[in-house]
């Protein structure tokens, strides 16, 4: 396979329970700060209220549009004002939208679920609404965007794989401009299916760290604004960063559980570093998956281990919670952030190293070298995405 050309970052947009906008994000990340709490978007009949990380989404409820696309919506408009595009300046231009999610919003109604199994002709105004709500349809109609969209649902790889699906796009000469990320909206179904897979934290969740049981889910969006050098060059634009390469893999083991060798990660990891051209030396961190739960984080050491020997890495999820369908574009933001700053944040919630995981995270902000850093997503049904991004111009 031979290696990609880098595709320019312009624009960075984030909300989710860190903060209202990427800044805010940022500043928790480097202060250590986490509000895990019960659930205050709706109710359980769980004896434990397992903790969430819900986002402050301030913008308020728009008819037709479900909470997904409306987290969507503010991070992409931050983006699009951080590269310096408005929608009008955007017109007649090739601009596509690419967006991964789980959920989207598609569990959200269920009182017409409900009057739907007891024999009742409900109204259809609610699947009329959840069809209107796909994130990236969501967006274009919303910004006037009319190159391709696609809303990629692939488990928690989803946004991940938005970002390197969006990068091929302007690589392939399809698009001047995409939008690319995720979102996910946090809800009681999901809460509900989680609890019962027993991989929650009744406390605050604990990447890599001995006494972890499990994940704290949280909601929130990620977006980048991914353009094309013809058009970044007309306009004299620096980047912000740059998308290097991508590898995606799935080893098909379990519906849930990572392959205990980590295989489809591996594979993802020798893509993103051979399309990129990087060597593991080149790499100044991971932002790992890191989601809490014992599997995860057992085969996530073991393969960073093997193939990232000393590359320090950590986990973003104790300050976000589990994004779900957000979360790997969600770090990939943050993950540039980090490059542009030099340094990243501590793994919050370690404390204890696992004798049984050969490499652990690191435990205070840490200066970093070099100019490349990879963000990974490992997700169900065997599904494993791997980013390599570079530091934009300075």
């Amino acid at each position: 396979m031979r290696k990609h050309l880098p595709v320019a970052v312009t624009g960075l947009g984030c909300l989710c329970a860190a903060g209202a906008d990427l800044a805010e994000c940022m500043a928790s990340l480097f202060a250590g700060k986490r509000q895990p709490k019960a659930p205050t978007l709706f109710t359980t009949g769980h004896a434990v209220a397992y903790p969430v990380f819900e986002a402050p989404l301030a913008e308020p409820e728009q008819a037709g549009l479900l909470r997904t696309s409306r987290l969507a919506l503010v991070a992409a408009a931050e983006a699009l004002a951080d590269s310096g595009w408005s929608p009008e300046a955007l017109r007649g231009k090739r601009v596509g939208v690419c967006i991964g999610t789980t959920i989207g919003g598609t569990t959200s109604d269920e009182g017409f679920c409900r009057a739907l199994r007891a024999g009742v002709h409900p109204d259809l105004a609610p699947m009329k609404r959840i069809l209107g709500s796909n994130p990236a349809r969501s967006l274009a109609r919303e910004f006037g965007f009319t190159g391709p969209s696609q809303t990629i649902v692939n488990a928690c790889s989803s946004g991940t794989d938005a970002v390197g699906i969006g990068a091929s796009w302007i690589r392939a000469g399809f698009c001047d401009l995409v939008l690319a990320g995720g979102a996910d909206e946090l809800g009681r179904v999901t809460y509900n299916g989680f609890t019962s897979l027993m991989i929650t934290d009744e406390s605050p969740v604990k990447p890599f760290d001995k006494n972890r049981k499990g994940l704290n889910l949280g909601e929130g969006a990620g977006m980048l604004v991914l353009e094309s050098e013809m058009l970044r060059g007309r306009r004299n634009k620096a980047a912000r960063g740059f998308v290097l390469g991508y590898g995606s893999a799935c080893d098909a083991h379990h519906l849930t559980a990572p392959h205990p060798e980590g295989l489809g990660l591996k594979r993802a990891l020798a893509e993103a570093l051979q399309c990129s051209g990087l060597t593991p030396d080149a790499i100044a961190f991971v932002n790992a998956h890191g989601t809490g739960t014992p599997d995860n984080d057992r085969v996530e050491s073991r393969v960073l281990s093997d193939v990232l020997p000393m590359v320090p890495f950590l986990s973003t999820k104790g300050y976000t919670g589990h994004t779900l369908g957000a979360a790997g574009a969600i770090e990939a933001v943050f993950t540039l952030a980090c490059l542009e700053q030099r340094r990243i944040p501590a793994n919050v919630g370690f404390s204890e190293p696992d004798p049984e995981l050969p490499a652990t995270p690191v435990r205070e902000i840490t200066v970093v070298q070099g100019a490349a850093a990879l963000s990974e997503s490992l997700a169900f049904g065997g599904n494993n995405a791997v980013l390599a991004l570079g530091r934009g111009e300075s």
